[in-house]
């Protein structure tokens, strides 16, 4: 027993001398987050931070996973692409994180991408919706937990083809989401409804400041309805000039996220009525006691209704505490298995990320714009669910787009 105790005594030195002692035990597990939380899309963003720090919280205070804290830190990219990609490579290589997690610009998150592909680094997509991120891109270090644009190009068709419009008009934001939200949009709209026409197009710059000459153009043009492609720093500005226009009462138009409240808080009762949008979640619906908890919950924290980015957050969160337990040690390999095909618990029901493509498979609510008694800003009415299956890609497609890379 005598030789045992001085066995251990010099072994408990040996690890503190190398540095593996309890300081190396606890070493916390380390998320950095890459977004914009500068100007408009910050009304999006700051949702993902705060509902994925409320999931953090509550497991650091239980003992974190596995005997370990998260911890997480954050760079504001300015929805520039070269800003965020530096602040990846920083947190990566300074930071030393274990996972990076954002961005809400398609083009940044595909830049990361091809970085943590080459770092071997989990990278959670949280706002960025270009299909080529789980698509033709996707690889097995790269997940994205919103929808895409496939994903919501296919719901807007399905609810647009169900409307009696045939002659349309196309325009948004210059950029790979404009473009791909709006290319999907239309393809599977021809499909469900091939006799509808496309009238022309019109495309502005990201951070137009006057869109009143486009609206002028496109009113000309008698369209029977319009579809709106604007990525997160267009969505506000455009709804406050369809506003102050008349848009909305001249032409019915769609654009995805137009319901959302990101979308509408800014603008209060200065918001469009009639417009046709499509969102992953609104705080007020569906009215289930799971969506009613995490409401009061991220309420009597941050002091305001979470936004559509809270639920994003909050499935980050998720995934990323359950795969480290799922996988019972902290390897990256190991977690990105146990990740792969796994459900979560969340405010809108069960949530699965796909295997195949790593996909987080979310219903999609479409609505119209309304104002309602008993709340200072617009809402969505008319709320009709679209199940994820109904409008996800399939694994074939995804292996085919990949294979065509």
């Amino acid at each position: 027993m005598r030789r045992w105790a001085i066995g251990a005594a010099v072994l408990s030195s040996l690890v503190l001398v190398l540095g593996m002692g309890p300081a190396f035990a606890e070493k916390p597990i380390k998320v950095g987050i890459v977004d914009c939380y500068s100007g408009p899309p910050s009304t999006y963003t700051n949702d993902v931070r705060d509902a994925f720090q409320l999931a953090v919280d509550k497991v650091n205070a239980e003992g974190g996973v596995l005997g370990r804290k998260i911890e997480f830190v954050t760079r504001d990219s300015k929805f520039k692409v070269d800003l965020g990609l530096a602040a990846a490579k920083e947190l990566l290589m300074r930071e030393e994180v274990d996972i990076l997690m954002g961005t809400i610009n398609s083009a940044l998150a595909l830049a990361v991408s091809d970085l943590v592909e080459k770092e071997k680094t989990p990278f959670f997509a949280t706002f960025a919706k270009s299909d080529k991120i789980s698509g033709e891109s996707g690889h097995r270090y790269v997940f994205q937990i919103t929808e895409n644009t496939t994903v919501a190009g296919k719901a807007a068709a399905a609810g647009l083809a169900k409307r009696p419009y045939v002659k349309y008009w196309i325009a948004g934001d210059d950029y790979e989401y404009g473009h791909a939200l709006a290319e999907n949009a239309w393809k599977h709209l021809k499909e469900l409804k091939p006799e509808v026409e496309l009238l022309g197009q019109s495309w502005w710059k990201v951070g137009e400041p006057d869109f009143t000459p486009y609206i002028t153009s496109i009113l000309s043009a008698k369209p029977d309805a319009v579809i709106i492609a604007t990525g997160g720093a267009g969505c506000v500005p455009f709804l406050k000039a369809a506003h102050a226009t008349g848009f909305n009462k001249q032409v019915p138009f769609f654009m995805h996220t137009a319901t959302e409240l990101s979308t509408l808080k800014p603008l209060g009762l200065d918001a469009p009525e009639g417009v046709i949008g499509t969102s992953n979640y609104f705080y007020y619906y569906p009215e289930t006691p799971e969506n009613q908890s995490f409401v009061e919950e991220f309420k009597q924290t941050f002091g305001r209704e979470p936004k559509v980015g809270a639920l994003y957050g909050y499935i980050t969160a998720r995934l990323i505490i359950e795969g480290y337990k799922k996988a019972g040690v902290f390897d990256t390999e190991k977690f990105i298995d146990a990740v792969e095909g796994m459900d979560v618990d969340t405010p809108v029901g069960k949530v699965t990320l796909r295997a195949c493509d790593h996909q987080a498979m979310l219903p999609m609510y479409m609505g119209v714009t309304k104002k309602v008694e008993g709340y200072d800003f617009l809402i969505a009415s008319d709320i009709v669910t679209i199940p994820a299956e109904e409008i996800i890609p399939s694994c074939e497609e995804i292996a085919e787009a990949r294979k065509a890379k």
